[in-house]
């Protein structure tokens, strides 16, 4: 069995991330991001929802349950809004897809990572028999 400095993992990983930062998916979500941000529609609506989420902060913050509601409905109305334009369904599924091939590798190195220790034990356990 050969050894690794954690410098050496370390270079491994910055590949493996070099590798999925070329990958279709990724590729996919930098162009959805800016097809995002060259969207005056989604802008503004992205706009107007960070100043009402200003205001629901500051409403929370003194009390004011009332007016909370009725910003908190008009943000949920923006935000539906905002999802249903074809670009931010993209966007948002091209986050999805490049977080699933990340929780596939880190699960794929988890698993791969366990079986080995479990293999390194099992056999420490045979040869003190």
């Amino acid at each position: 069995m050969s050894s690794f400095s954690k410098d050496d993992i370390i270079e491994k990983a910055t590949e493996l991330a070099k590798k999925i930062a070329e990958t279709d998916e990724v590729d996919f979500y930098r162009r959805a991001e800016i097809q995002i941000n060259e969207n005056k529609k989604v802008r503004e609506l992205i706009d107007r929802i960070k100043r009402l989420q200003k205001q629901a902060v500051n409403y929370q913050h003194y009390g004011k349950i009332e007016a909370l509601k009725v910003v908190e409905e008009k943000i949920d109305q923006l935000q539906a809004e905002l999802d249903e334009i074809p670009v931010v369904q993209e966007f948002k599924q091209s986050q999805v897809d490049v977080n699933d091939l990340l929780q596939i590798v880190a699960n794929t190195i988890s698993n791969k990572v366990t079986e080995e220790l479990t293999n390194d034990v099992e056999n420490i356990s045979r040869s003190n028999k």
